[in-house]
Formats: structure tokens, sequence, C-alpha cells
């Protein structure tokens, strides 16, 4: 749980950097791709993040524009992104001119329970990082190129001069 604003800007600010590099790398042609019943579309995954920002800090009572709508997956890739990155930014512009500190020790009813703001904060961003994680295997399987979140991907090892692990 995040009890100050600034660590949640530093997390998110680094964490929508590394998903919009990802994004960058999605093409047209694979957003909606099947690869497995069990598996979401690049596409699906890709609009459930965008859409969890609003859909998530929107319940907290803060308001500010992102899209909410998960019926009208894009496809265009480009689209994607660019709703990714307003969405983002406009959430976190809103948390940082409408919140402070002690905000994060606020309770709000979420999902049927109550949460601190700062435990809502927390969950977005682990929620990110793990549908970040699907997409990547997703991506993986369309044989696009992806980017490493918290090592380098098996493209970026040589951007160290050494051999890529398998």
């Amino acid at each position: 749980m995040y009890r100050k604003i600034s660590d949640f800007v530093d997390d998110w600010s680094y964490e929508s950097e590394i998903t919009l590099k990802l994004f960058n790398n999605l093409t047209d042609e694979i957003l909606n791709k099947k690869f497995h019943e069990n598996v979401r579309t690049a596409g699906k995954l890709s609009w459930h993040m965008i859409n969890s920002i609003g859909e998530m800090v929107q319940r907290t009572g803060l308001d500010f524009e992102a899209e909410v709508d998960d019926t009208k997956i894009p496809a265009k890739s480009k689209e994607i992104y660019d709703a990714f990155k307003i969405s983002s930014l406009n959430m976190l512009e809103a948390v940082k001119n409408n919140w402070n500190d002690s905000s994060l020790d606020e309770e709000v009813e979420m999902y049927g329970e109550m949460w601190k703001k700062g435990k809502v904060l927390s969950s977005l961003s682990k929620h990110n990082t793990h549908h970040r994680a699907e997409l990547i295997v997703v991506m993986r399987l369309a044989g696009l190129k992806v980017v490493g979140p918290y090592g380098p991907s098996k493209e970026e090892w040589a951007n160290y001069g050494m051999q890529p692990q398998e």
C-alpha cells in the first residue's frame, strides 16, 4: 500500500513508461489473434489494462478523463498506445493535484470491501504488472519484440554486450 503520493508517482511513472514501450511494439495484425482458448488476445489484454485505470481509480471519487468502455477494443495498436498514455497521465495528474499523503489512508468502497486509497493505487500498479506479463507471453508467441521491465529481455541482452539467457 502506498503511504506517500511521491512513491506512487515514482512507481507509476516507471511502470507506465515500460507499458508504453511494450505497447509500442504491438502490431495491428496480432491484436485479435487467439493463441489459445484460455489466453486473452493482445488487444483484450492491453485494452483491459487501459480500462482498469479509470475503472479502479474513479471508484475512489477521483474525476479524470480515461477510457472505461471495455467493449470497444481498437483495431489499431497506435490507438491502444495513445489511450493508455492519456488515461495514465490524466490519472497521475488527478492524484497529484487532488490527493495528499493523508488522503491515502482514507477508505473507499471497492468491490464490496473497504480499501484505503493507497491500497487502490497499489492494486492498480500490481494489476498492470500482472497483465503486462501476460501480454509479454502473447507477444512472444506472436514473434514480436518485447522489453524487459525488470531486467533485459532476450533482445536486450546484446545491448549489454552479453549473450541472451535461454
